[in-house]
C-alpha cells in the first residue's frame, strides 16, 4: 500500500514537494525506495523527519529552529547541520571570552592610551570588517542561486562553511574594535 502511494505521489507532475515524517510505517525496501526516489527528485523538496540517516541521505539544506523565534539556514545534511550549529556556538563563545578579558586588563595596564599598533589596527579595522561584509553578502548571493543546488551538494557546503568563517571573523573584528574604540575613548 506504502509502494502503490509513493508512486501515485511520483507519478504527478509537480515541483515542490512537502513530506512530514515520510519514513514512519514503511519497510526497508520501501525506505530505499523513497530516498532514492527523492535523491533524484528536480524540484523543491521539505521535509520534516526524525530519521537522521535519512535525512542526511536525501536533503542538501537544513532549516533548523534555533530558539527564541530564530530560523537559520545550514547547507548540507543533519550532521552537517549538527557541526556547523556547533562550530558556531564556538565562535560566539570566543569573542565572548576574548573581549571579557582584554577589557578589565587593558584597563589596569594601561595609561588610556593607544599603542602605535593598537592604532594602526584599529584605523585598519573598518576596511577589514567593510571587506568581510562584502564577502559575505557575496556568499549569501551565491547561495540564495538556485542553480547552486541542482549541482553536488559539495558545492553548497563549502560555500556555507566558508560563510560561518566569514561570520566569525567578522564578529572577532568587530569585537576587537569595540575594545580598541573604548580603549582610544578612555
Amino acid at each position: 500500500r506504502n509502494r502503490l502511494l509513493l508512486a501515485r505521489l511520483f507519478a504527478q507532475p509537480a515541483n515542490v514537494l512537502v513530506l512530514d515524517e515520510p519514513t514512519n510505517d514503511l519497510d526497508i525496501e520501501t525506505l530505499d525506495l523513497l530516498e532514492a526516489l527523492l535523491t533524484d527528485y528536480a524540484g523543491t523538496l521539505f521535509l520534516v523527519s526524525h530519521d537522521r540517516a535519512f535525512l542526511d541521505n536525501t536533503v542538501t539544506q537544513v532549516i533548523a529552529a534555533e530558539g527564541d523565534g530564530v530560523w537559520r539556514e545550514y547547507a548540507g545534511g543533519y550532521a552537517d547541520w549538527q557541526r556547523l550549529r556547533q562550530e558556531r556556538q564556538a565562535a560566539a563563545a570566543r569573542p565572548g571570552k576574548a573581549g571579557g578579558k582584554d577589557k578589565p586588563r587593558a584597563a589596569a595596564t594601561r595609561e588610556k592610551k593607544l599603542s602605535f599598533n593598537e592604532k594602526r589596527e584599529l584605523d585598519a579595522l573598518p576596511d577589514r570588517i567593510t571587506a568581510l561584509e562584502a564577502e559575505e553578502a557575496r556568499l549569501h548571493a551565491q547561495l540564495a542561486d538556485p542553480a547552486l543546488y541542482q549541482k553536488p551538494p559539495e558545492a553548497a557546503v563549502q560555500l556555507k562553511a566558508r560563510l560561518d568563517a566569514v561570520s566569525a571573523q567578522m564578529a572577532e573584528a568587530m569585537a576587537r574594535w569595540e575594545v580598541l574604540e573604548a580603549l582610544a575613548g578612555d
